[in-house]
Order: C-alpha cells, then structure tokens, then sequence
C-alpha cells in the first residue's frame, strides 16, 4: 500500500511539473491578476472549490515549501492553478481563522499562517466564503485578521464581518459583464457563543435571512447572487434532510418569476456530495475538502476520502429579456484530490492522463456527484 502511495506520489509530482513548465514557456496566456486574456463573450465562468482546511502537516508541508522562511501554500494549489485562474469568477472556502506571529495550530482550534491568503489569490481566487464552524476558533481577532489578510491579498470575503456596516453591506464581484453577489452562511461555530455585542460577526443559517439578504443585494444591482452554505453531515455522502430541505425552500424563493438566489455552494462535510439541479437552480451539497491533512471519521478511522473534492464550473449567459435570469448553459464538475505524500492538490482527470493510478477515486467522486441524477439535467466532468 506505502509503495503504491508513492508510486502515485511520484505520478501526480511529474504532472504538476510538466504544468508549471507549460505556465513558465507562456503557453497560457492570461490577463490581469493571472486570469485569461479577456474575451468577447457577454457571459461568464465561475468556478468554485471546497474547504480550505490546514491542518499542522499542512502548516509543515507550507513551511518547508518557504524553505523554512515564512510559509507558501502557492506549490500546493499550482495543480488546480489553470482551472481557477481561466474563470472569470473564482470563489473559495477558506475554512479557518489566521493566527499571528508563528503561533499556528491545526485540529481542533484552527490557527492558520496568513500566508494562507497569499496563496489562494496567486492561485486566481478572487473571494472566499469565511463562515464556518472553526470561525470563531480565536474569537474576533481572529476574524479580524483573516479578513485583514485577505483584503492585503487581494481577495474578496464573504460571511464574517469587522463591523457591523461590513456585515450588512454585500460583496459583490464583477464577471465580465455581470455583477455577482458572493453571500455565506454556516450552520454553527463549535459551541463557541458570537463575540459580545457582535452578533453580526458571523452568518449563521436562517432560511428567512438568506432570502432577505439575497433580495438586498439583487436590490444593490447583483445580476447573478450565489449562495455558500456550511452544512450537511460530516463523513456523509449522501445530503441530510436539512440540506434537502433548505435547497427546496432557497431555490424556491422567487421575487416576481425571477428566483432570488442563482447558485448553491456547499461546504463542510469532509467529502464530495452530489450536484442537483433544484426548481432550476443548480445545488452543490458538498464539495469536500480541497486543502485538507490527514483525518479519521466518526468511527476514527482514517478516512482518505477526506482529500477527495470536486471544483464547480459553471458557464452563465445574460438574460434574453431585461428582469429575467442569468441562465447557467453549462454546468461541470472537476474531480480533485489532495495528494497528501505530495503535498499537492491535483486535477485528477488530469492526473489520470498522465499515466497516475487514479481512476478508482476519480470515478467514485464522479458517481457521487451524479447519484442525485444530474447528468440528466445536463451536468457534465470538465477537466
């Protein structure tokens, strides 16, 4: 089994290789911030990635990547790069709260390097959904330096607030022609209580908010408004009944025939779930855990389903008629895997290409995604 590991490991390391190669000879061109060169085309591409989660052997693996000098989470996302960096729209979920000063800590209460940041915009990021159940794991410093680091990075933020004005202003991103409202919210923070006199610091789901909050930002000129949701049932494939439910309820809610919320991204329960497309809307349950070490499930067993992930890709075109929809034309999934030997996120169709053993876990990612019946509404694996 070691052996096998890595011979895997040595596989998807001469793949990133041969990546960054093709990148370094310009055989990418791209636009501003890393992203392509602008096109003609009125619609545009949003890609979206699961939780961002380092443990300490992803802390380690950082700093050795630095060479001991700070931390560098750029190898480990360079695999994904050209997914990310060719959207239009790139969004994340950065898991965890920074720390400061080189105190980092991994499981239970995260601390991570805000180098974290640095990373994930160099990668073509342009947000990150930041409400979790680790999100008040240092209270609101800790909220207030993640933010502070992302906003030095470059990268927009969604679901935890400094002040009460940034909790309720929404972040919109701009898509080509689109305007995009990025909201998040999460099921709980882990028993720890909202900062006092801070109840604003992190979103928590409440259906009847989500919908009020989608309707402000469609009022402050969102085009297109997306929705990242913390829930679901760890180590669970399949979504529980209050995800099913929810997605009913958000997808429904409609303001005149135009429905108030275009996009679900869902985050937390450690492993790949399905995509469904729900009253219209497309849903992603579960994208897994993108940036993830090793972890053991409910039974405490280790469970390498844990760095298994998809990146959603979805095509959106303009409306026909003015009032009417953004539409998705094309909706896709990527299958992921953090290669934990390599230390390295990695594009498994990609992987497959170039001779790695992957196939295994490339097609029980592509079964779960597609057990809720969305290959017939026409989702499809991208590479």
């Amino acid at each position: 089994m070691i052996a096998r590991r890595r011979q895997v490991a040595l596989a998807l390391t001469a793949l990133l290789a041969a990546g960054a190669a093709c990148q370094a000879e310009g055989q990418e061109p791209s636009g501003p911030a890393g992203h392509p060169a602008p096109t003609n085309t009125p619609g545009f591409t949003l890609v979206a990635s699961g939780d961002v989660l380092p443990h300490s052997s992803i802390i380690e693996r950082a700093r050795f990547d630095a060479g001991g000098k700070g931390h560098d989470f750029r190898p480990m996302l360079a695999g994904v790069k050209p997914v990310v960096s060719r959207a239009d729209l790139a969004l994340c979920h950065m898991e965890t709260v920074y720390g400061e000063n080189g105190r980092y800590t991994g499981y239970p209460t995260f601390k991570s390097p805000p180098e974290v940041a640095k990373g994930l915009a160099a990668t073509g990021y342009d947000g990150c959904s930041t409400a979790s159940n680790h999100s008040l794991d240092d209270g609101a410093a800790g909220i207030g330096r993640t933010l502070d680091a992302l906003d030095r990075a470059g990268v927009r933020h969604a679901g935890t607030a400094r002040t009460e004005e940034e909790a309720r202003v929404p972040t919109i991103l701009r898509a080509g022609e689109a305007n995009v409202a990025h909201l998040a919210y999460t099921y709980g923070t882990n028993g720890f209580p909202l900062p006092q006199g801070q109840p604003w610091a992190v979103n928590l789901i409440d259906e009847n908010k989500i919908v009020a909050d989608a309707r402000a930002a469609r009022a402050a000129g969102a085009d297109v408004v997306v929705v990242s949701l913390h829930w679901g049932t760890e180590w669970q494939d399949a979504p529980d009944e209050r995800q099913l439910t929810l997605a009913q309820r958000l997808t429904a809610a409609r303001t005149g025939h135009r429905p108030d919320i275009d996009l679900i991204l869902g985050t937390h329960a450690h492993v790949p779930q399905a995509y469904e497309k729900v009253n219209g809307t497309w849903v992603i349950y579960g994208m897994g855990d993108q940036i993830a070490g090793e972890m053991f499930n409910h039974q405490r067993v280790q469970d390498r389903r844990g760095n298994q992930s998809t990146l959603g890709r979805f095509t959106f075109a303009p409306p026909a008629r003015p009032g009417e929809r953004w539409k998705v034309t094309r909706a896709e999934f990527v299958p992921q895997l953090f290669d934990i030997d390599a230390g390295r996120a990695v594009n498994l169709n990609q992987a497959l290409a170039a001779g790695a053993d992957v196939r295994a876990v490339r097609d029980r990612i592509r079964d779960v995604v597609l057990s809720r019946g969305a290959a017939q509404d026409g989702l499809v694996m991208g590479r």
